[in-house]
């Protein structure tokens, strides 16, 4: 009797033995769900701070380059459409005589095509060519270039010209105006 309880204590022993000693049995695979935020930016429009369009007499048509304007869109939006217009300030000399001013629809705008686009979507400009050319207002924008569809974010650059008809009983002097570009 003495045998079988020697030997069924150390049954007991090599079993405890081998339940504390055996390592953990592990799944074989195991998840982790992982998340990431994409911001959302803005929709903005960058243009020279300044552009010097050139001279030319009374009742001349002086035709210049404004210089790069750029809509950035970063809303990482699902339709990511957008539409720029362009209105402008009637130039002065500085006196408020109608012979020291050009009103704003004596210029003439036209945006041409895209010099850069990046994204997706249709890229399309208010006035391709001068032919299509349309004058500015104080007040009601003039399309200058959109963006339809499209995801994401995306970006546009055009070199619009201005054709500044000069009207025949102006003064000689500098005449300074406004052109603004919106988006939205």
């Amino acid at each position: 009797m003495r045998t079988r309880t020697i030997l069924v204590s150390a049954v007991a022993v090599v079993a405890a033995t081998a339940l504390t000693a055996s390592p953990a049995l592990a799944d074989p695979t195991d998840t982790t769900t992982a998340t990431f935020d994409v911001t959302a930016g803005t929709l903005d429009v960058t243009t020279p701070d300044t552009a010097d369009l050139g001279s030319g007499a009374p009742g001349t048509t002086i035709i210049s380059q404004l210089g790069a304007v750029t809509v950035s869109d970063t809303r990482a939006a699902d339709d990511a459409s957008w539409e720029t217009t362009v209105t402008s300030t009637d130039f002065t000399t500085g006196g408020a005589t109608p012979s020291e001013t050009v009103p704003a629809t004596a210029i003439d705008y036209w945006s041409g095509t895209a010099t850069a686009t990046t994204g997706n979507g249709i890229f399309t400009p208010g006035q391709p060519t001068g032919a299509d050319a349309e004058p500015l207002n104080n007040a009601i924008g003039v399309i200058a270039f959109t963006h339809a569809g499209g995801t994401g974010n995306n970006s546009a650059t055009w070199n619009p010209t201005l054709e500044v008809n000069v009207p025949l009983a102006n003064q000689a002097g500098t005449y300074t105006g406004t052109v603004t570009h919106s988006v939205a």
